[in-house]
């Protein structure tokens, strides 16, 4: 028995001595658990340390936010006239071109309108006309009364002198005077109604009849009735795609006061082009966020496909300043809430991307170019 112990040791020393100092401890650690258990556990933190630490210093270069939506340019398309409606062309999600027509109101007072203001505005050029040709007159009547008052100084002048001889009688004389007098204040009554005769004439007698204010005005007449008779068929302002069209029916009176404010009198339109997403950002991720950073977009309907998009701009001022109530953090308890600052992302949309509808839900990722390992490289 101790034979076959003292040959076991003999073999076993015999293999440790062809051992390398690695083999050597690579041999301890199998036979030690102990020893093996306090490496893995020290080892392991270390990994776990170093790799996290890599990671944070390489991280810091994207900011995201799932708080963020598709917005798209709408309106509620109505007109500044009233009316009944007549017809309406389109239909519930309908894609309607920039320029086609959305519904009509009925043109017939409108056209009683133009008719009237037409013909204001040829009466008010005849009288132009005429106040043209009685200036004329008035010139004429004006140049026989100077003839006559021409006339009634020689007269006057023979009998003052005749008077003097003791010619004539007084009777004469003043009967001379008074005619001569009178003569010289119709000359200037006439004088005065030529001068404003010509000043509404615009001064000028040489001024078309169409630059005079009288005309312009009684003109400005029918641009406006024209323009209200344009206005009672509405047009599609930009390309998108009609909703809210069940709610207006012909036979349905159009208050233009009203419009903007209910349905009833109005199509509403989305644009299918202008599309943009608004993030919420927190106000703790846009310390290196820039206007013209990249952005990956991606939308709950859609898993899988991504949007490339920019930052276009960064509000000015957090999302509470527009609440409805906004925050008293001057009065009562005071807790810091990390605030939002709304961030416009403009799409790159393509032909061939699914169509985006306004409010859906997405999630951005910016893309700031920024590492946490800048800080400490540059001070």
């Amino acid at each position: 028995m101790a034979a076959i112990q003292t040959d076991t040791a003999s073999s076993y020393v015999g293999t440790a001595g062809n051992l390398s100092p690695a083999g050597d401890w690579l041999e301890r650690v199998k036979a030690d658990r102990g020893f093996l258990r306090r490496v893995l556990m020290i080892g392991g933190v270390a990994v776990v340390v170093a790799a996290s630490l890599t990671s944070w210093l390489l991280g810091g270069r994207y900011v995201g936010t799932d708080d963020s939506y598709v917005h798209a340019a709408q309106l509620m398309v109505s007109t500044d006239v009233s009316g009944l409606v007549t017809d309406v062309d389109v239909h519930q999600g309908e894609h309607v071109s920039a320029g086609q027509v959305l519904f009509r109101i009925d043109p017939l007072q409108f056209r009683i309108a133009l008719d009237n203001a037409r013909a204001n505005l040829g009466q008010t050029r005849l009288t132009l006309l005429s106040m043209k040709d009685d200036y004329a007159r008035m010139l004429k009547d004006i140049a026989a009364e100077q003839a006559q008052v021409s006339l009634d100084q020689v007269t006057f002048g023979r009998y003052a002198a005749l008077l003097r001889l003791n010619s004539i009688a007084q009777a004469q004389y003043d009967q001379a005077h008074f005619a001569l007098i009178t003569a010289e204040s119709t000359l200037g009554s006439l004088k005065d109604q030529a001068e404003v005769q010509l000043a509404k004439l615009g001064g000028d007698l040489s001024i078309p009849v169409e630059q005079l204010p009288q005309y312009l005005q009684a003109k400005s007449q029918v641009d406006e009735a024209q323009r209200q008779l344009d206005h009672a068929t509405v047009h599609a302002p930009f390309d998108g795609m009609v909703t809210e069209v069940d709610s207006l029916q012909p036979g349905a009176l159009v208050v233009s006061a009203l419009s903007s404010f209910t349905t009833t009198s109005a199509v509403g339109l989305v644009s299918t082009k202008s599309v943009w997403v608004e993030a919420n950002m927190k106000e703790t991720d846009l310390t290196h966020v820039h206007r013209g950073d990249p952005v990956d977009v991606t939308v709950d309907s859609y898993p899988g496909q991504t949007w490339k998009g920019d930052v276009d701009s960064i509000s000015p001022t957090t999302g509470s300043d527009f609440a409805v109530l906004p925050a008293e953090n001057a009065s009562g308890n005071w807790v810091k809430v990390t605030q939002r600052v709304t961030v416009k992302i403009q799409l790159h949309l393509k032909p061939q991307d699914p169509p985006l509808r306004a409010g859906m839900s997405t999630y951005v990722s910016i893309d700031t170019g920024h590492r946490r390992w800048f800080r400490f490289w540059n001070g």
